[in-house]
């Protein structure tokens, strides 16, 4: 670990100051909106959008960085988040909001992509893994540091849209400055949705399912404490239970996932996702209780996500992997899209708790479905390796995971065959 840290430190401390930024605009948006008087429908729209955005980043920056180089589309990606971050309070309108919510997440995605090339360039078949799981810790230690930051201003003000900005501008200063040299780049055509549904139907309906929970989470969250009359500090202190949960609960999944049945995990994971966030339906006025289903319903969505990644692999040969993950990111990105969206429907008709019901519904759904499939067909001889990956990673990441896991199964089998 002391290595990894050693040799790519520009690149986790770019990357942690990013997601201070994004995590900072999610939450002020959300509150902002609530002051400006934006409707729950408005907001949902806006919201939604930053997930169309970042979902087209994902299709079209591994494009504009062939043709252009790494340097030059994270620098210009990442001028252009800083501007957006200075003209939401600016210009305080919902559509207005939406168009720069689609353009801030294709940027997002695609800066995600660029920085995340340069980290698994960096890294060694012996240290994969390690930066990958230290990337992941990072991003979470952003978001959640991100959400102390909100109650140091007044967000109907101007202060708390300029700290981001100036986070993100000096996040590319580490990058862009580091000895690191620029990767070649090149990215696996994504499986056929048809064949990806036909290996893993599970994982396929999971990964969707799983979009609209933690677009949920990520995009409505502050929307939701704004509707049910909670104070900045309280919204902020709830967002942070959330990833606080992600980042506490995704090893001890991780743990499991490699030494039991994983439909069995998935399953249970999902449903106690459900009870918990019906809790929230019910008792969501007591903020005690609040903190603690937050806590809960993040720590089973985040690891679900690399959940659902091990459990697809299971069924795939190697050389297959880095494809379908490029899929499975796809199908997660749709349901992310329609996941705000919905949730500000249900929250326009049976008020705050629609944000509960939504996700309650879904983690149902996906263990209803998890055991039924059970009945379909026998758990596979051989498991691929639990890989930590969180939903705002780009496809170069779960490549790298991807890669990272064959390698560990290889040597597992090689160290069963030396016994």
């Amino acid at each position: 670990m002391i290595q990894v840290i050693r040799t790519s430190w520009p690149l986790f401390l770019g990357m942690g100051l990013l997601m201070v930024g994004n995590g900072l605009q999610g939450t002020l948006l959300g509150v902002r909106g609530s002051i400006e008087g934006f409707s729950t429908f408005e907001m949902s729209v806006v919201m939604s959008a930053y997930f169309v955005g970042f979902l087209g980043g994902s299709r079209i920056a591994p494009e504009m960085i062939r043709r252009v180089g790494h340097v030059r589309v994270f620098a210009a990606l990442g001028s252009f988040i800083s501007a957006i971050l200075i003209l939401y309070p600016s210009i305080a309108d919902p559509w207005v909001w939406t168009g720069l919510r689609v353009l801030i997440g294709f940027c997002f995605s695609a800066v995600y992509v660029t920085a995340e090339s340069w980290l698994n360039n960096a890294a060694t078949n012996e240290t994969r893994g390690q930066s990958l799981s230290l990337y992941m810790i990072v991003q979470m230690l952003g978001i959640i540091s991100a959400q102390g930051i909100v109650v140091l201003g007044d967000p109907s003000g101007f202060i708390l849209f300029v700290i981001p900005s100036v986070l993100v501008s000096i996040s590319f200063a580490p990058i862009l400055l580091s000895v690191n040299p620029t990767p070649a780049f090149d990215t696996t055509k994504p499986m056929s949705l048809k064949t990806l549904y036909a290996v893993s139907p599970t994982g396929c309906v999971g990964m969707f399912l799983l979009g609209g929970v933690i677009s949920a989470q990520f995009g409505m969250a502050a929307v939701y404490g704004a509707q049910a009359g909670l104070s900045v500090p309280q919204i902020s202190l709830f967002i942070a239970m959330i990833y606080v949960g992600g980042l506490v609960i995704q090893f001890p999944v991780g743990w499991l996932s490699d030494r039991f049945d994983r439909r069995v995990l998935i399953c249970s994971t999902a449903l106690v996702g459900s009870a918990a966030t019906m809790v929230g339906a019910v008792l969501g006025a007591e903020f005690a209780t609040l903190l603690i289903v937050g806590f809960v319903i993040g720590g089973v969505a985040n690891p679900l996500y690399a959940l659902l990644i091990a459990y697809t692999n299971d069924y795939l040969e190697a050389e297959d992997m880095a494809a379908a993950s490029g899929g499975l990111l796809f199908i997660n990105g749709i349901g992310a899209v329609a996941g705000p969206l919905i949730v500000g429907w249900m929250m326009s008709v049976i008020g705050p708790a629609g944000f509960w019901v939504f996700m309650s519904t879904l983690m149902l759904i996906l263990g209803v479905y998890c055991l039924y499939r059970m009945t379909q067909r026998a758990s596979p001889d051989e498991t691929s390796a639990y890989v930590a990956v969180l939903p705002s990673s780009s496809a170069v990441v779960l490549e790298a995971a991807q890669e990272w896991a064959v390698e560990h199964a290889e040597e597992v089998r090689a160290d069963d065959a030396a016994a």
